[in-house]
């Protein structure tokens, strides 16, 4: 797919690894780095994300991961998606659970979920600012959210990490509005009713400093995906493949050794 930038390296049984709604691609750097000594890691940026310019038409985010999957040549694969590229993975799963050999669910969001107030809130509050077109408070607002959490405290190692984030995040939230008007509504039953279709190994990962939902959330996917690894990672926030690549290269590794 020319308009989606995407990279290929190593060689072996294809992964996938997608990334955040408020990253890029960039945000696997660490992981990729070693699964590439066994495996061909295929990374890619998102519509609006990254080198990916904001859609013009209407799109799904899984047809365009089932769309560049076909241009690789790829039938079967691994994938791995940390929060919105959660939600991408779960969508193409159950959309194609014949594709999926392998499925990581990192921080993972579902549709129709009841949000608690600490999302409310940010959600609220980022529109307002969005509309107002204050991109810097937007992006202050994220990484506030998303890199410190709810929790947390901010310290030297976070505040480098939200250095290490922000610039794909700008671009992100630049075109979030643009991108969000073309995406279309799902066209099948929530994936989160669809969990019974997923047959292949699953992890199923978390912060346990991230907002209250998404361990709430990870415990009902890890419930509802027979033989799914819950784990819960003590202490570590949102962007986990960014936050902690050691610990989250090492449960991929055991997820594809399954």
């Amino acid at each position: 797919m020319s308009d989606i930038r995407a990279v290929v390296e190593g060689s072996g049984p294809p992964v996938v690894l997608v990334h955040s709604g408020v990253a890029d691609h960039r945000s696997w750097d660490r992981v990729a780095e070693v699964l590439a000594e066994n495996y061909t890691v295929i990374r890619y940026d998102l519509r609006g994300f990254g080198g990916t310019p904001p859609p013009t038409a209407g799109f799904r985010h899984r047809d365009d991961l089932a769309a560049l999957l076909d241009s690789l040549g790829v039938e079967r694969t691994a994938v791995v998606g940390n929060s919105l590229g959660g939600y991408v993975s779960l969508e193409f799963a159950t959309r194609w659970p014949e594709r999926v050999t392998h499925l990581g669910l990192l921080a993972a969001p579902v549709s129709g979920w009841e949000w608690g107030p600490e999302v409310r809130e940010y959600g609220a509050a980022e529109g307002k600012l969005l509309e107002a077109g204050d991109l810097d408070g937007a992006l202050a607002l994220n990484l506030d959210m998303w890199v410190r959490g709810p929790v947390r405290d901010w310290s030297p190692v976070l505040r480098s990490l939200a250095d290490e984030v922000a610039p794909a995040m700008r671009v992100a939230l630049a075109n979030q509005t643009v991108t969000e008007s073309h995406e279309l509504p799902d066209d099948t039953a929530r994936p989160s009713t669809l969990l019974d279709l997923i047959q292949a190994p699953a992890l199923v990962a978390v912060g346990d400093a991230d907002a209250p939902d998404f361990p709430a959330i990870a415990r009902t996917l890890a419930d509802g995906i027979a033989g799914a690894r819950l784990v819960e990672l003590a202490g570590a926030g949102h962007l986990l493949p960014a936050e902690r690549p050691e610990q989250i290269t090492a449960e991929i590794g055991d997820l594809l050794a399954r």
